[in-house]
């Protein structure tokens, strides 16, 4: 359904040394900045990307925004968390763990990047 996620930030290497080490954990490649400053992560299943805003204003979070990236364990989960936390990221929402709606079971990571934007890890049981 997507191509691609972009978030705005204002210090691309502080997002990409947080991005960077979030995505060693999935087993994927460290980020590409282009000639513009952009910050690329590209798999088989879509991009994800980091930029200052082109309209020269402030990056923010978006409230009520959520990434979320698909983890295959919540032991791989927990690693992830972990990294962000190392790398500038701050915990947020619940601890990280197994909950239960209407929508089943998943586990669940919540963190908030350097920049502010909420990022989350899913594995649905």
């Amino acid at each position: 359904m997507f191509s691609h996620v972009m978030v705005g930030a204002n210090d691309i290497a502080a997002s990409k040394k947080f991005y960077d080490a979030l995505f060693a954990e999935l087993g994927g490649p460290e980020g590409v900045i282009d000639p513009k400053g952009r910050l690329f992560y590209m798999s088989k299943t879509g991009i994800f990307a980091v930029s200052v805003p082109i309209n020269g204003e402030p990056a923010c979070h978006a409230n009520g925004g959520t990434v979320g990236f698909a983890v295959e364990s919540p032991e791989q989960g927990d690693a992830w968390h972990a990294a962000g936390v190392a790398n500038g990221g701050t915990p947020c929402e619940d601890p990280p763990g197994v909950r239960t709606s209407e929508m089943g079971s998943m586990y669940l990571a919540y963190l908030r990047d350097p920049a502010g934007n909420k990022i989350c890890a899913l594995k649905r049981m």
